[in-house]
């Protein structure tokens, strides 16, 4: 289908009001704060754009002193990174995972966190760490008496192996033999699985596939028809995607969180500002909705505060809301 120029769908836009007449819930709708960048402003400075942009929430990818020391007190809530380089120590030993929980919950205790992501998109032999680790960092927060903190991961959209539509979705083989586990524990312990779910990039990979109003929340009717459900946007049937592939693998009653989505302003295929702006104002106005399957908020990150200039050359290093002057790349409410 012929793709529409970055003007004329913001005119459509308008003209079809998608920034109108919409109940955001702002309350579920969180920004990821990445410091691969030389030239960040002071945590104490970026914290403050938070609260100035009535931004509720607040993803770290590994603890940082400054941001953590920073945020506390604020009410901003926060998903705090288990990275990936210390997956393998936490699955190994209850003493790290007691240690790490000391060094970088216990240590903030006016910070409110939303949960501990441990381990992100982590893929291959490296999974199989991923509920020994899980188990031993939820033993250490209720030793803490903190049990209320959830203990999550966070997975890419690759694991849903291509786009198809909802209704047919499942995990990649190699992820089936991981998922299985994580969403028992999750089930068992009440927590949501979180996701990456990234439209731009199943769009950028084969543009010709379809129409770019169906990645920016633009289309004006159903696009694709899965059974008695339709969808208007390629966002809710990635997202429904993932639940149907999660009730397949025993996660039937896991929530889902998204745990980054937006839209680079340059560097690639239909990266631009006004397309930035559309995707992330729309997204933010829609998460209220929820999805054709699951009604109701979902909770979701946009990617990133920032352009992060220390990323790859290209699309990597223009996800920001923000320059790091500070300044914004595109206009954004989250009012």
């Amino acid at each position: 289908m012929a793709r529409q120029g970055a003007a004329s769908m913001f005119a459509t836009a308008l003209l079809l009001g998608v920034f109108a007449n919409i109940s955001p819930s702002v309350e579920s709708v969180g920004v990821s704060y990445g410091m691969s960048g030389d030239n960040l402003p002071p945590a104490s400075t970026v914290v403050g754009m938070y609260k100035a942009n009535g931004i509720p929430l607040m993803r770290i990818y590994a603890p940082d002193q400054a941001a953590l020391e920073a945020v506390g007190g604020t009410g901003i809530r926060v998903v705090v990174g288990a990275p990936n380089d210390v997956l393998s120590s936490l699955a190994a030993s209850p003493a790290a995972a007691a240690s790490w929980v000391r060094n970088n919950i216990q240590a903030y205790p006016d910070v409110t966190f939303r949960c501990v992501c441990v381990g992100n998109e982590v893929e291959g032999g490296a999974a199989q760490d991923l509920v020994p680790a899980m188990e031993n960092v939820r033993a250490a927060l209720a030793a803490a008496g903190l049990d209320g903190i959830k203990v999550t991961t966070s997975v890419s959209q690759a694991i849903l192996g291509g786009y198809k539509p909802p209704s047919a979705a499942d995990f990649t083989a190699e992820a089936q033999g991981f998922m299985g586990p994580v969403l028992g524990f999750l089930a068992r312990t009440g927590a949501p699985l979180m996701a990456s779910v990234y439209p731009y990039f199943t769009y950028a990979t084969n543009p010709s596939a379809m129409d770019l109003s169906y990645a920016l929340f633009t289309a004006p009717g159903t696009v694709l028809q899965d059974g008695t459900y339709g969808y208007q946007n390629l966002f809710d049937a990635t997202v429904d995607s993932f639940y149907v592939a999660m009730g397949k693998n025993g996660g039937s009653g896991v929530t889902l969180v998204v745990s980054e989505s937006g839209w680079p302003s340059a560097g690639g295929v239909a990266a631009s500002p006004e397309n930035a702006a559309l995707y992330n104002q729309n997204l933010i106005n829609h998460v209220g909705r929820g999805t054709p399957r699951h009604p109701g908020a979902i909770e979701t990150i946009l990617f990133s505060m920032f352009n992060e200039n220390l990323k790859e050359s290209g699309v990597e290093q223009n996800w920001g809301l923000f320059y790091p002057n500070t300044q914004r790349v595109y206009p954004i409410s989250f009012n």
